[in-house]
């Protein structure tokens, strides 16, 4: 994606199941799940650049020691400085000590058998320690303790908000990652009282029945009351100061979430592939997290994935397929391949088959994978089509004839490379945007002055900015016939609301090539006419809340935006004709038929609450108001 934009955080859960001394004898590493959690966190570091966050919890200590340990890290080289302040507790430590896995355990931080990291990217908000996960609810009970991280966004926070005020309580921020853990910390409260209130009558003694919550706490039943109001995309990991544990998917299965489970760990994580290297185990060993589900892991080890919330349509992020997650999982490699197979018909029907005098290329290296699919695709069809013209020469076809036919192919070559971040140092608008034109660099002597049309292939647009003031402008250096700019995915119309950083309507270049032909086409009116029924919504029960913004786009084709996003991406004064195709609807659920969550290219929102955030958004916007929607 050449514009950058923010998005879902990423989740490392691993639970050990044997004592602390078994990994130390049959790994050779006192620190085994220290090792673990950290090498997904590091296969995992495209989904976080904010922060990153690690906790810990010991499940056999006596009162009056340390049994929970947190560290968090909002450095610009987030992991290494969170795993070094981790590291120097042992590194001083003789060698005797270091494997004495025993001693390790009764004497220092980070050895106990729940680890949690989390990677942080900010949607909002600002980047400090205090919103860098997991978050830590403490007390003296030692079963209300609570430690949470997630991926996820809430659509509600007003509503969850305002729960726990009528509940009594006072939250310290108006935060969905604060209002969610005081949330299910409430109902964690709720739970404990229950079961004490029921076993005290006994004639247990208070640490008898410390035994018995342990053993009865009903992990299911307090995610289900604890939840039953969310609305959101969300995967949430969460361990209890005793050594229960959870992780939790949305009903509608929006955020990713995988695990594994053996006799000897289990262990969940955000991406499949972060699983496999961690663990060395093969695909179909990683199990996906059931959309409305939970994973419960209780104290004494007993595992189960139980529905914890009535499971909505599927309506998984297919963001995550198109660019977030990274192309090591078997089935993501495929589907962005497929993604650029799909689209090799328009785009040959564009270049009017003309692969002689086209030049294919790629930016950024995240679209490297449906490229290759790209160029399969235009192989493809250029070998049906050779078929034909060799068998029109028929029997007696001279070598060259065959020659020429049979050598017909894509020209593929690396026309742009991103060069290293250029820092200003100056204030004037025109000077610095003229360095940020070089972010990306050419391969010169490729493309034939005026002959050959240039093709790359990007992932999406979102903003279509790094287009205009970057891509553009430096292609066009090598003076090609036409720029012709491919989207392996849709048109982005509709903001998100579920963990990715789009949110403002005015920032879509979809959007403002929509109000570019209103205007042209003295249809402005519409947007009053939008702004009336948004505001009207807003007076109706969430749901009954429609998308209001929907038919605005139902007033031109897609190739009449895509044509006006052209124009706008242009820079000013270019006189070579630039090109803009994307991909359609259809062909994206072809390419990803389990992940077709396409609420940003469709404005179909899978919970109600995204409704009234695309609303609000143009609201937002008809109003000129510079903020979030939720």
């Amino acid at each position: 994606m050449s514009d950058q934009i923010k998005h879902e955080c990423g989740l490392a859960f691993v639970r050990l199941l044997k004592p602390v001394e078994y990994y130390a004898e049959t790994h050779g590493n006192p620190l085994y799940g220290l090792q673990k959690v950290r090498l997904l966190m590091q296969k995992m570091r495209n989904r976080g650049q904010d922060g990153a966050g690690l906790a810990t919890i010991k499940l056999n200590v006596q009162p009056g020691k340390r049994y929970i340990s947190r560290r968090r890290s909002v450095s610009s080289d987030y992991l290494k400085d969170l795993f070094s302040g981790i590291y120097e507790h042992f590194s001083e430590l003789p060698p005797e000590q270091l494997q004495d896995a025993e001693w390790l355990y009764d004497n220092m931080p980070y050895t106990g058998e729940l680890l949690m990291g989390h990677l942080r990217y900010g949607t909002h908000g600002d980047n400090s320690i205090e919103t860098c996960h997991p978050f830590l609810r403490q007390n003296n009970w030692i079963t209300r303790n609570l430690v949470l991280a997630g991926n996820f966004n809430m659509t509600n926070v007003d509503e969850l908000f305002n729960e726990l005020v009528e509940l009594g309580q006072y939250p310290k921020q108006r935060s969905d990652t604060v209002t969610v853990m005081e949330k299910i910390g409430h109902f964690l409260d709720d739970e404990v009282q229950r079961l004490y209130t029921w076993f005290k009558p006994d004639g247990y003694d208070n640490k008898e029945i410390n035994e018995l919550i342990f053993e009865h706490l009903d992990i299911q039943r307090l995610l289900r009351r604890a939840s039953r109001k969310f609305d959101g995309g969300y995967v949430i990991a969460g361990m209890i100061g005793h050594g229960d544990a959870f992780v939790i998917r949305d009903p509608s299965g929006i955020r990713p979430a995988f695990y594994y489970r053996d006799e000897e760990v289990v262990v969940a994580a955000s991406e499949r592939p972060a699983i496999q290297t961690a663990l060395n185990v093969k695909f179909d060993d990683v199990r996906e997290l059931l959309p409305g589900h939970a994973l419960i892991i209780k104290r004494n080890g007993h595992i189960e994935e139980v529905p914890f919330t009535e499971p909505r349509n599927r309506a998984a992020c297919s963001f995550e397929r198109i660019y977030f997650s990274r192309g090591t999982d078997r089935e993501i490699y495929q589907e962005r391949k497929k993604l650029g197979e799909l689209l090799a018909p328009r785009v040959l029907e564009e270049v009017g088959y003309d692969v002689e005098n086209t030049v294919f290329s790629f930016v950024p290296n995240t679209a490297e994978s449906a490229f290759f699919g790209l160029i399969e695709g235009i192989d493809n069809t250029l070998n049906q089509r050779k078929i034909g013209e060799i068998q029109a020469l028929g029997p007696n076809a001279s070598p060259g004839d065959l020659a020429r036919i049979l050598n017909r192919r894509a020209r593929v070559e690396k026309l742009v490379v991103k060069d290293a971040k250029l820092r200003t140092f100056i204030s004037a608008d025109q000077a610095r945007g003229e360095l940020v034109s070089h972010v990306y660099d050419v391969t010169y002597g490729i493309v034939r002055d005026g002959i050959d049309t240039a093709v790359l292939l990007d992932d999406s647009i979102v903003r279509g900015t790094t287009l205009q003031d970057s891509l553009i402008t430096i292609v066009a250096r090598l003076n090609p016939k036409r720029i012709i700019i491919v989207s392996s995915a849709p048109q982005i119309r509709y903001p998100d609301c579920y963990g990715i950083d789009m949110s403002k309507m005015g920032e879509f270049v979809a959007f403002r090539a929509l109000v570019n032909l209103l205007r042209r086409d003295d249809k402005i009116q519409l947007l009053d006419q939008a702004y009336e029924r948004c505001k009207f919504s807003e007076t109706l029960p969430l749901s009954e809340m429609q998308n209001e913004v929907r038919f605005l786009f139902d007033e031109y084709s897609a190739q009449e935006i895509s044509d006006e996003i052209a124009n706008i991406v242009t820079p000013k004064g270019l006189d070579i004709p630039v090109t803009v195709i994307y991909q359609t609807l259809e062909n994206l659920h072809e390419a990803c038929p389990l992940n077709k969550g396409d609420w940003y290219f469709s404005g179909l929102y899978p919970t109600p609450g995204g409704n009234r955030v695309i609303n609000r958004a143009f609201m937002n916007y008809m109003e000129k108001k510079n903020v979030r929607a939720y």
